[in-house]
């Protein structure tokens, strides 16, 4: 077999980074790599549930420590993962962090707009440039940025949301084109729908939706193997990828019927001041 077919899996990480570790799924993805010895940068801006994820980490034997540098200040972020990189060269950088507003007939409040764009996408691509020198001079690493199925199939309810997403797949896509042969490994991570509070904040149909604990072995498992593309349920990324085939306007028909009503955030709700009420179509 041609050598640049041959994919050797990726070692065990010694130090890895979390971001959205106080989620639903990061803490799920805390407890499924938690390991003995292995040093663990926890990101996350809730307080009590990164207490939480430290204690998920140590139970399995993890060496933890926290960050609570606000992803909407990237540099800064960037500057703190850095120094532990400097402190815990990082074996894995596991981009999870991700925020969602919605929208009224298509207007979103732009300080909303603003936010989406900083902690998906901005903050991924300063975590990346500050592992990225010291992976590639230790000729090994990985990165996995956590993308969406909204990124294959636009979701009208989620402007932003989809906006980020597809632009973390196509960043991935080129990020591992780039970095062929250097001994750094890119993954992007395309799940569907998974019970967490943020899926809780989208009232309305949720298809094929999975537990947290069953995404994050999907997760672990995949990365693992050192796979490019983690596409997770396979039939619904089946079933987009047929509706992305049929004329647009019955493939908008068939989307009218996944409409839903998105609930903000903690953070949404305190900028906007107007309680848990949410977005009116």
């Amino acid at each position: 077999m041609p050598a640049f077919l041959t994919l050797r899996r990726p070692a065990p990480p010694r130090a890895m980074i979390l971001t959205g570790a106080t989620g639903g799924l990061g803490l799920a993805l805390t407890g499924a790599f938690a390991a003995p010895g292995l040093h663990m940068l926890l990101a996350g801006r809730d307080p009590d549930r990164l207490a939480e994820a430290e204690r998920i980490a140590r139970a399995g034997g993890a060496i933890p420590e926290l960050l609570t540098v606000p992803l909407t200040e990237p540099r800064a972020f960037a500057a703190a993962i850095a120094d532990y990189d400097r402190r815990h060269p990082v074996d894995l950088l596991l981009l999870n962090a991700g925020v969602k507003t919605g929208n009224a007939a298509g207007e979103e409040l732009l300080d909303q707009t603003e936010r989406v764009i900083a902690v998906n996408l901005t903050s991924a691509f300063h975590a990346v440039q500050a592992v990225l020198p010291g992976m590639r001079q230790r000729g090994r690493g990985q990165i996995a940025l956590t993308s969406s199925m909204a990124a294959l199939s636009p979701h009208a309810d989620l402007l932003s949301y989809t906006a980020t997403k597809a632009a973390l797949r196509g960043y991935g896509a080129a990020l591992r084109r780039n970095l062929r042969g250097s001994g750094v490994r890119v993954s992007v991570i395309t799940p569907g729908f998974i019970d967490t509070p943020m899926t809780d904040r989208q009232i309305g149909p949720a298809p094929m939706m999975i537990p947290p604990d069953r995404a994050a072995r999907i997760i672990r498992n995949g990365l693992a193997r050192g796979t490019a593309n983690i596409t997770f349920p396979l039939l619904l990324c089946l079933l987009i990828r047929l509706e992305n085939l049929l004329p647009k306007p019955l493939a908008d028909l068939i989307d009218r019927h996944y409409r839903g009503t998105i609930i903000p955030d903690p953070d949404e709700k305190k900028a906007r001041g107007e309680g848990d009420r949410p977005f009116a179509r």
